[in-house]
C-alpha cells in the first residue's frame, strides 16, 4: 500500500493535528461504539421510542466510518512518515 499516496502531497495544520490525536485511539474503540449503539438503538425500539432508536442506530455506520478513517491514518497518515523518517 506505500506507494498509494500522492508524491509531495502535503496535509494541512488541521489535518495533522487530527491524524495525531486520532492515531492515539485503539481501532477497537469505534467498533465497540458501533455496537453500543446498535444495542441502544434496539433498547429504545424495545421501549417504545421507536424514531429515538432509530436516531441512534445512525450513529453505528458514522462509528465505523470514523474506525476506518482512524486504520488509514495509522497505515498511510503523517503517523506512517513518521515511521519512516525514523
Amino acid at each position: 500500500m506505500e506507494g498509494t499516496r500522492m508524491q509531495g502531497a502535503q496535509e494541512g495544520r488541521v489535518a495533522e493535528r487530527i491524524e495525531k490525536r486520532t492515531s492515539r485511539l485503539p481501532s477497537d474503540l469505534f467498533l465497540w461504539a458501533s455496537v453500543a449503539a446498535l444495542a441502544t438503538s434496539s433498547g429504545f425500539v424495545f421501549a417504545g421510542k421507536r424514531e429515538t432508536g432509530l436516531y441512534v442506530g445512525q450513529f453505528a455506520s458514522v462509528f465505523l466510518l470514523l474506525g476506518i478513517y482512524n486504520k488509514l491514518v495509522k497505515l498511510l497518515g503523517s503517523d506512517a512518515r513518521e515511521r519512516q523518517l525514523h
